[in-house]
This record gives C-alpha cells, sequence and structure tokens, in this order.
C-alpha cells in the first residue's frame, strides 16, 4: 500500500486531467491492482474545506502516512516571496510544499510547470513562479538543488504540457511497488525510460526530416523542422512509442513538437515569431539543429541532400 497525496499549484489542471485517461495502468488498476491509495486529489478528492485542511495537518504530524506527494503547477512564490498569490487550505500553497516535501517518502513533479516553472515563468514573471527543483535549466527551484526526499532521490520530473499519462502511472507504479531504485533519471531528474528517445524517433515524417522535404500545417509529407518550428530532433519524449490515447500524437497529426518536455520551454522565451516557425540565421540556416550534431556539419549534410535529392518529392520540384 502507497499513500498518495496529489496537490495541484498555480496556473495547471491539464496534468490531472491527463492522469485520469491513462491506459496502461489505468487509475482504477492503480488502487485495485497495485495498492494506491490516493489521500486526496483535486477531482476525485473527497474531502473539502476543513477536512483537506486537517489531513494535511495529520500527515505533518505523523498521524498520515505519506509516501508520494504528486505536485502539479508552478510553484508561486510572489509576491516578494510571501505566496499569496497562490492559497490553498488557508495557507500559502508554498508553505504546504514546504512542509510537506520533508515528510513525504518520494516528491514527484507533473507537468513543465512543476518541474521547471512553465509559462508562468516566463519573464517578467510576476507571480515569481518556478518549479520544484529547477527554474528553466537551472538546478534549484523551490526547494533547492540539493533536496532530496526521504526516500533518497530528488524531485523526480515528469514533464510536458501536459505529461502523457501513462507516464504518470507508471512511475507511480514503480514507486508502489519498490522498484523506483531501477528507474535512471537523467540531468533533469527525467526518468529515462520516458526520455531518452527523441520525438523524432517513431514520427512518421522522419524519411523527409532525412531528406530535407520541407512540410507545413495542412500538408502532408514534409517536415515540420524546417518551416514552422517542430522541435522533434532535439526533444526527448516517447510521444511517437507510447502514442496519445494509443491513437495518435501531434507530429503524426501533422503538428510541429513545441519541445515541452525539455527544461527551455515555452523555448525562445515566446517571443513574437517564434511559435510554429524555424528560427533561423539570414533566414536559410536554423538556428537550432537536431542533439548531437554540430551545426556546420549539418548545414552541409542539408545544402546537399537540397542539390542532389532521393525523394521523389524533391526531384520533381526541386528545378
Amino acid at each position: 500500500m502507497a499513500n498518495v497525496l496529489w496537490l495541484q499549484g498555480g496556473a495547471c489542471s491539464g496534468n490531472t486531467m491527463s492522469f485520469l485517461n491513462a491506459e496502461e495502468p489505468t487509475v482504477v488498476e492503480l488502487i485495485t491492482d497495485f495498492g494506491l491509495n490516493i489521500l486526496w486529489h483535486p477531482t476525485t478528492g473527497l474531502q473539502i474545506g476543513d477536512q483537506v485542511q486537517d489531513l494535511l495537518k495529520d500527515i505533518l504530524a505523523g498521524k498520515e502516512q505519506m509516501d508520494i506527494l504528486v505536485y502539479e503547477g508552478s510553484l508561486i512564490e510572489g509576491p516578494n516571496k510571501t505566496g499569496s498569490m497562490n492559497f490553498f487550505a488557508d495557507r500559502p500553497m508554498k508553505d504546504w510544499i514546504k512542509e510537506l516535501s520533508e515528510v513525504a517518502g518520494y516528491v514527484v513533479a507533473i507537468g513543465d510547470c512543476a518541474t521547471w516553472g512553465g509559462i508562468p515563468a516566463v519573464a517578467p514573471n510576476p507571480s515569481e513562479s518556478t518549479g520544484l527543483q529547477f527554474h528553466k535549466k537551472a538546478k534549484g527551484g523551490f526547494l533547492g538543488a540539493d533536496y532530496v526526499s526521504k526516500g533518497g532521490l530528488p524531485v523526480i520530473n515528469i514533464p510536458g504540457c501536459p505529461a502523457h499519462p501513462d507516464w504518470i502511472t507508471q512511475i507511480l507504479v514503480a514507486i508502489a511497488v519498490g522498484r523506483i531504485g531501477d528507474v535512471q533519471i537523467d540531468d533533469y531528474h527525467r526518468p529515462k525510460t520516458f526520455f531518452t528517445d527523441f520525438v523524432q524517433d517513431g514520427c512518421t515524417n522522419v524519411t523527409n526530416f532525412a531528406q530535407k522535404v520541407d512540410g507545413g500545417f495542412g500538408t502532408r509529407g514534409g517536415c515540420l523542422f524546417y518551416e514552422v518550428g517542430c522541435r522533434g530532433p532535439m526533444t526527448r519524449a516517447s510521444c511517437n512509442n507510447i502514442l496519445w490515447n494509443r491513437q495518435s500524437s501531434k507530429t503524426r497529426s501533422n503538428h510541429p513538437c513545441l519541445g515541452c518536455t525539455e527544461p527551455g520551454f515555452p523555448h525562445n522565451d515566446l517571443m513574437k515569431g517564434s511559435v510554429f516557425k524555424t528560427m533561423k540565421h539570414l533566414g536559410v540556416f536554423p538556428k537550432e539543429v537536431p542533439t548531437g550534431r554540430s551545426k556546420v556539419a549539418y548545414y552541409l549534410e542539408a545544402g546537399f541532400q537540397k542539390i542532389l535529392p532521393t525523394n521523389k518529392r524533391i526531384t520533381e520540384t526541386s528545378k
């Protein structure tokens, strides 16, 4: 039996809804087959008002065991570090999180806001939003760079806007059955099980990417990296291997990957003209190239493919 407390901070509820759509395992299976006891959840929790406050106090007093603290939403510290922009159960949410994290067996941050700060943390950031243990790419965040839970791990980050539901439930299962020690995490505390491969892996447009076929919204047969800002080649996530609703993904539905599982999200800090557009040098060369590639080598390869195409579509249109 593992007791789970799920709290929701600022500017987020999508991960709660995503979680309820999990399939492998489902939320029901988490409870019936894997022994998770959900102490409270923003959507399914039965307690209201003072009952929630009493539950939290019992956890802090050691009267109620909390094995897993799940948090979604940005951690709002404003204004002036008071946390008064985000109250919960008669206190600033940040105060609850600070104290609960000290008694939690494990802490799991769900979604971009909880992991890196997300959209609310974009400058000028009047709410003073941050993630639990990262602020953008910088380790630290609200709990600090050195935080570890009673279970001996730092905050386990499951990013995404929202996070895939099966990423969430499978990590909760790993904790519940005592196998979380077998799960490796990367430098950003993401489980490598889900965040080693790139979104590009498994993308149905990968051949067009390799052969430099430009694509756009509303058309089939081209890669969205070159013109409309798809970040699939530099974003680590299993979206095209563990499909959403077991059906599809952004890139399979001809929508560019937004890179929402990377700590730089939202990329370019939502600068005007940067969304759904590939940022380029001199209007020709992409400012960012696939992870692990040097810019010079990539530019030479791309130019060669354009000049001597092997894809029939390029051959027919390159005159």
